[in-house]
């Protein structure tokens, strides 16, 4: 028994996994530009009216940290200004549960200001240690000076100079000239767009910021490649056949990548959303937090960039080409003739499966079909009337 499954209606969104057709991207090109235009602007404003909150290893100064217990930030904030005569740029409460720590971050202070100011807030609230009992070691500090943290600063300034390099030798080399410009373009994007998030809302930027920036800009740079891989694949033997232009072919490179690339993007933020949480609620390490912060930011942003922006900018530079001008002018010309494509997938035979039943499966091949016996194909005697 053979039960026949005919083609059934499908969404949109199923037939990304089915036959790589569901959506134009690429034909929304002013609506990504738009996008990606009001983000750049947005950005460049914060970063430029905002500046950045640099942490200590940048800047210098001196960081002093406890456990929070039921402290309070003002009041804390208020005694270390007192002691110190300093004014901190920065006091706030990280972690969650018994990991909660209080931390006081301001300009570099002398080692005598330091301990005046562990002094006056251990008098003052008693601070506890891990054993739950009053201790001055319970306060902890840390200093940076101007010097080294200027040094880290060109180092993160060399590190990011040294990756763009090799970015663009690797996509110089590795993809097609108008390939190489798009990627370039959209990895640009990335870092200004993910430099705005920090700017904008005032997040700290710390080595671990930047490693994290580098991990994801590589990410998406990565996923602009295998795009731009399925599209070169696509349009090998462009000016060889007439019923689709280069926008198009790109448009279906996109649409058969777009479900691994999401998936993929997903798969990837689900151990950064477990570091984030360990790293903010539960142990309150701000290495862990600001790395994780950065990435997540990075890989749901890279998702647009090299989906949406990437395919879009690569199919505006290609179609300034002469020869990529006359294939669309060929194409255009055969449409008019009465050629569509929504015409020849009328025409193709639609497919249909059927299914056997594992009795059908066993069963002897028909040697007759169902009006009668079938002739010989293969020469010699064949059945006549009579015979």
């Amino acid at each position: 028994m053979a039960v026949e499954t005919t083609n059934r209606k499908i969404s949109r969104f199923d037939r990304l996994y089915v036959d790589g057709s569901g959506f134009d991207f690429v034909g929304r090109a002013k609506t990504w530009y738009t996008i990606a235009g009001v983000l750049l602007i947005a950005s460049i404003l914060a970063i430029v009216l905002r500046g950045f909150n640099l942490s200590l290893d940048f800047e210098g100064g001196t960081k002093l940290n406890m456990p929070a217990g039921d402290l309070s930030t003002e009041q804390v904030e208020e005694t270390f200004t007192e002691a110190t005569g300093v004014t901190p740029e920065l006091v706030q409460i990280v972690g969650a549960g018994s990991s909660e720590t209080l931390e006081i971050t301001s300009e570099r202070l002398s080692q005598d200001e330091v301990n005046q100011a562990r002094q006056a807030i251990f008098e003052t609230y008693q601070v506890k240690d891990d054993n739950g009992k009053p201790s001055p070691d319970a306060i902890g500090s840390s200093t940076v000076s101007e010097s080294w943290g200027s040094s880290i600063t060109q180092r993160m300034v060399i590190a990011m100079a040294v990756f763009l390099v090799l970015a663009t030798i690797y996509v110089a080399v590795r993809l097609q000239r108008d390939m190489a410009f798009a990627a370039i373009l959209a990895l640009i994007f990335d870092g200004v767009f993910i430099a705005g998030i920090y700017a904008l809302f005032g997040f700290e930027v710390s080595p671990a910021v930047i490693i994290g920036l580098l991990t994801v800009l590589t990410f998406s740079l990565y996923d602009s490649v295998i795009v731009f891989d399925k599209v070169d694949e696509n349009t090998t033997g462009l000016e060889g056949q007439r019923k689709k232009t280069y926008a198009e072919l790109t448009n279906l490179a996109v649409n058969q990548t777009v479900m691994r690339s999401i998936s993929t993007s997903v798969i990837s933020a689900l151990p950064i959303i477990a570091l984030f949480i360990v790293a903010v609620w539960l142990m309150g390490i701000g290495t862990l937090r600001d790395l994780a912060l950065v990435q997540f930011i990075g890989v749901i942003e890279g998702v647009f960039s090299s989906i949406f922006l990437a395919t879009t900018l690569l199919v505006t530079l290609s179609n300034q080409r002469k020869s990529v001008k006359k294939h669309n002018e060929v194409v255009a010309a055969y449409r008019a003739e009465g050629w569509t494509a929504e015409a020849e997938d009328e025409d193709a035979p639609k497919a249909t499966r059927t299914v056997a039943s594992p009795a059908a499966a066993s069963a002897p091949a028909a040697t007759q079909t169902e009006s009668g016996p079938r002739s010989d194909e293969s020469g010699g005697a064949s059945w006549r009337p009579g015979r």
